[in-house]
């Protein structure tokens, strides 16, 4: 077997003439003119600057061109394809180098971190659930600090999703099994790298991807 860890891409910045620059991306979608909205507030939260936009076609297709920090573009696609429910098509082009664009959050949501290391209980992840959406499943082996799911608000929020229930006369140790948890939202290693912010890393193995946060307290 192996183990991979990978950080957080960062871009190559270059100092031209004095002043800070970044690499720049030249960025088209098309798409249906009902979802054009949200993608314009997605690309103008990123730094994104828009080009060009055109008239809409008869059958309801509408064209953007921006440009954008490369950095920025991490996770695009992916949140591109849920807010158009597919529809959309980009393609991006390098632009070259440009002034530094500024900050921006990547994110508008925190982590739920593993609060020990364990197996994850179908009591302990049912208790997370309440918090957010979850990456991990009942028998799960997770580490202190591990990404097991989203927090649903911003921060992120330790769990203890390896707390067994405690048990009485009419209950035993089978009946956590059938605890009722919504299945865990299923991650690729693309998906990984692109939701990953600094002092996070995605870990991957012959059996798993994983996420985990360095040197949280």
């Amino acid at each position: 077997g192996f183990e991979l860890m990978i950080g957080c891409p960062k871009v190559i910045e270059q100092e031209i003439e004095g002043a800070r620059c970044e690499p720049f991306e030249l960025v088209d979608v098309e798409l249906p003119e009902e979802y054009s909205g949200s993608v314009i507030s997605m690309l103008g939260e990123r730094n994104g600057n828009m080009l060009e936009m055109g008239s809409v076609s008869p059958e309801g297709i509408v064209s953007l061109q921006y440009e954008v920090p490369s950095r920025a573009m991490a996770g695009v696609k992916t949140k591109l394809m849920s807010a158009t429910r597919g529809l959309a098509v980009m393609t991006t082009t390098f632009a070259g180098y440009k002034p530094w664009a500024g900050d921006f959050d990547k994110r508008d949501r925190g982590n739920l971190l593993s609060h020990e290391k364990g197996t994850a209980t179908g009591h302990g992840l049912k208790n997370a659930q309440e918090r957010g959406s979850l990456f991990a499943a009942p028998g799960d082996e997770v580490y202190e600090n591990q990404i097991v799911g989203i927090h649903q608000r911003a921060g992120d929020l330790k769990v203890n999703v390896c707390r067994q229930k405690q048990l009485t006369n009419m209950r035993s140790a089978g009946a956590d099994e059938k605890t009722n948890l919504s299945p865990p939202t299923p991650i690729t290693l693309e998906e990984a790298v692109e939701y990953i912010e600094d002092s996070e890393f995605v870990e991957v193995t012959p059996a798993a991807i994983r996420m985990g946060k360095v040197g949280k307290k």
